[in-house]
């Protein structure tokens, strides 16, 4: 007990106890339920067997089963076109904003608070606003696009086929824009003016300037910024549940919602676990991408 006193009051033990304790409390809280749900998709579960760790085991007979229902390969399109088209809404739209917010302008920092708002609102309030903004017969978005001549009748974007799954993708584009705009704006921020007047002094255009000096020099903040973009689309729930709740007929339906559906409603709880272990697996991909593209910065 002395040593631990000791090594607490010179720092290496107070230093280990830092990394300990949170350590601890993301295995507990974290790491338990993971492992759980990773074994729970290679076992018999039902509602009686659910409160038991030991239970029959099938091997892949869940992921066979999965991947054989014909709705599987229509909701993971789904998903592919989700994320595609969320993360590169919000890095498009982030970047613009925040090549914008780079001029020197007056109101310019509280403007850019103002974007904000979108990030710090809970996801179910705003699919509450986008259930108005998007519609059909009411809504914000027809009437701008019938003002502007670019549709002629209203879109009922909620409950068509076609338009349903980018309902939710526009909702998420704008929740997750400000995220975006903050990370770039600080890798926008890092980069050294010297460069911009070096590059302007031997006659560069602000698109070669962008081109050669401001995209190579993002290269590890896009990085980071897409590979967070993948892992936290993956895990919107929110606004599928508050304004599409994966319909019509599973047309804006995506593994994320599935598994939740598949467990907690038709309460197939190995299959729900199957799809979210396929899951972890592409987070970890990024999550390893994203480390990889910090490397630098922690190194520098």
């Amino acid at each position: 007990m002395s040593r631990f006193l000791a090594s607490m009051r010179d720092g290496r033990g107070f230093d280990i106890l830092l990394v300990a304790v949170p350590l601890a409390f993301l295995i507990a809280l974290s790491g338990l339920p993971l492992v759980y749900n990773v074994v729970m998709s290679f076992q018999q579960v039902d509602m009686f067997s659910l409160g038991t760790f030991w239970r029959p085991w099938v091997g892949f007979d869940n992921y066979v089963a999965v991947f054989s229902q014909p709705e599987t390969w229509p909701i993971l399109r789904n998903t592919v076109v989700f994320v595609v088209a969320s993360i590169a809404g919000q890095f498009l739209i982030g970047f613009a904003l925040a090549l914008f917010f780079t001029m020197d302008f007056p109101g310019a920092g509280y403007i850019r608070g103002l974007f904000l708002v979108s990030w710090v609102m809970p996801g179910l309030v705003v699919g509450a606003i986008f259930n108005w903004i998007l519609a059909g017969d009411f809504g914000v978005l027809n009437y701008v696009l019938k003002s502007i001549g670019l549709i002629s009748e209203n879109i009922f974007w909620r409950s068509d086929i076609a338009f349903s799954l980018w309902a939710v993708i526009i909702a998420n584009v704008w929740l997750g824009t400000a995220f975006n705009m903050i990370l770039l704006a600080v890798g926008l921020a890092s980069i050294p003016k010297d460069l911009y007047e070096a590059a302007a002094l031997d006659g560069a255009n602000a698109w070669q300037r962008f081109w050669t000096i401001t995209l190579p020099m993002m290269r590890a903040t896009i990085g980071a910024v897409v590979s967070l973009g993948l892992i936290f689309t993956l895990q919107q729930f929110d606004l599928f549940a508050s304004i599409t709740s994966g319909g019509p007929n599973n047309s804006s339906n995506v593994a994320q919602y599935w598994a939740w559906e598949l467990s907690f409603r038709q309460y197939d709880f190995a299959r729900g676990a199957t799809i979210s272990t396929v899951m972890i697996l592409v987070v970890m991909i990024a999550a390893t991408i994203y480390v990889r593209s910090t490397r630098h910065e922690v190194r520098g």
